[in-house]
C-alpha cells in the first residue's frame, strides 16, 4: 500500500511538472491522494485517538473513547490542523529528490507502524490489531520487517544522505514519541493508535523533506 501510494504521488508530481500545473493543485491533490487510496482508515484512527487524548480522562475511559464510533469536536479540529500543516509542508517539497523522499516515506511509515504493532505491548486483549499480532509469527515477521526497513533506509540515504538522514531522524523521533505516549496514555497500542502513528510519521517525513529542500 505504501509503495502504491508513493508511486501515485510521484506520478502526480511528475504530471504537474510536465504540464506546469500550479502549486495549489499540486499541493491539494498530492495531499488528498494518500487519503483517497487508503479510504481514510488511518485518519479514522487518528481522530479517535485525538478524541481520547483530549478527553483528559483516565486510561480506561480513554480506551472506551477509542471504541466509540462517534466523533467529537477535538477529532475534527485536530484532523483539520493536521492536513493544514501537512499540505503546507508538501507545498514546499519543490524538487524531485524531495518528492522521492516523501514517496519512500509512505513505505517507511508503514514499516515502522507494523514494527510498533508487533514489538509494543497491546493496550487490550481484543480488537483488530491484537487479533493480527497475536496470531502472527512474531520472530519471522520482525525479521522480514527489519529487512524491509533496512532496504527502505538505504534507498532514502541513497537519494541524498543529508536530506535522508533528516527524514530518518524525524521518523525515529516520532516513533520514540509514539511509544512513550501510547504506553503512558493507553497502556500500550491499539488499531486506532496505529493509525494515529501512521499519520504522525507521514507528516514528520513530509516536514523533514520540505526542510531538506530548503537547507540542502
Amino acid at each position: 500500500v505504501g509503495a502504491v501510494t508513493g508511486l501515485c504521488v510521484w506520478l502526480w508530481g511528475m504530471t504537474c511538472a510536465y504540464l506546469q500545473i500550479g502549486n495549489t493543485a499540486y499541493t491539494l491533490a498530492g495531499t488528498a491522494i494518500p487519503l483517497l487510496l487508503t479510504g481514510g482508515i488511518h485518519a479514522d484512527g487518528f481522530m479517535d485517538t485525538m478524541d481520547a487524548l483530549h478527553s483528559w480522562q483516565g486510561r480506561e475511559q480513554k480506551l472506551e473513547i477509542l471504541k466509540d464510533p462517534h466523533i467529537g469536536a477535538f477529532s475534527v479540529l485536530m484532523l483539520a490542523l493536521y492536513y493544514l500543516l501537512y499540505g503546507a509542508a508538501f507545498s514546499e517539497v519543490s524538487d524531485r529528490t524531495g518528492l522521492a523522499l516523501v514517496c519512500l516515506g509512505f513505505m517507511l511509515s508503514r514499516i515502522l507502524s507494523a514494527l510498533a504493532a508487533i514489538l509494543l505491548r497491546p493496550a487490550k486483549k481484543e480488537g483488530t490489531l491484537f487479533t493480527f499480532t497475536d496470531s502472527a509469527d512474531r520472530k519471522h515477521v520482525t525479521v522480514v520487517l527489519a529487512a524491509e526497513l533496512a532496504l527502505c533506509c538505504a534507498g532514502i540515504l541513497a537519494l541524498s544522505w543529508r536530506r535522508g538522514l533528516l527524514v530518518l531522524l524525524c521518523a525515529s523521533v516520532c516513533t520514540v514519541y509514539y511509544r512513550r505516549r501510547s504506553c503512558r496514555e493507553f497502556g500500550g497500542v491499539t488499531g486506532d493508535t496505529a493509525g494515529y502513528f501512521l499519520l504522525l510519521s507521514e507528516a514528520a517525513i513530509v516536514i523533514a523533506a520540505a526542510v531538506g529542500c530548503r537547507l540542502f
